[in-house]
């Protein structure tokens, strides 16, 4: 989906929760909507610093946690590292090189749709599934 169309439902969500729609907090999740890295706070802190020099942590900190409570953003679990963004929310799967920490976004139909075991889908009520994988990618392989 193209960033102004992203852009314009961040907006609608920040007004359907109540949100103000800050400078700050629309520098974070455009940021975090151009990036293809799966930014944790620190590199996207880096990045608003440059446009809003006085901008804390804890703003980023706090503002990535909103988006991920409202749905504009999830955290990317699984890392074993600091926490990981990412605003595509549209289904896809991704995959960790365990030597340089990079998150690349793939995406594989038959992942998107699998079977919740019944026990499971019984006792609980399934919101998202994800396909999250680890090896090691093409650029950290071994060059023969």
């Amino acid at each position: 989906m193209e960033i102004k169309k992203m852009m314009d439902a961040f907006l609608r969500m920040c007004k359907e929760n109540g949100l103000k729609v800050t400078p700050q907090r629309t520098a974070i999740y455009k940021i975090l909507l151009e990036s293809d890295e799966h930014p944790c706070a620190k590199v996207v802190f880096g990045k608003a610093k440059k446009i809003f020099p006085h901008i804390s942590m804890d703003t980023v900190n706090q503002t990535l946690l909103t988006l991920n409570e409202m749905g504009a953003a999830f955290i990317v679990e699984g890392t074993g590292d600091v926490r990981r963004f990412d605003a595509n929310l549209q289904k896809h799967q991704h995959f960790r090189c365990l030597k340089c920490n990079k998150i690349i976004d793939f995406d594989h139909k038959s992942f998107d749709s699998i079977c919740i075991p019944k026990d499971l889908a019984n006792r609980f009520k399934v919101v998202r599934t994800t396909v999250y994988l680890e090896g090691i990618c093409n650029s950290c392989l071994p060059k023969n």
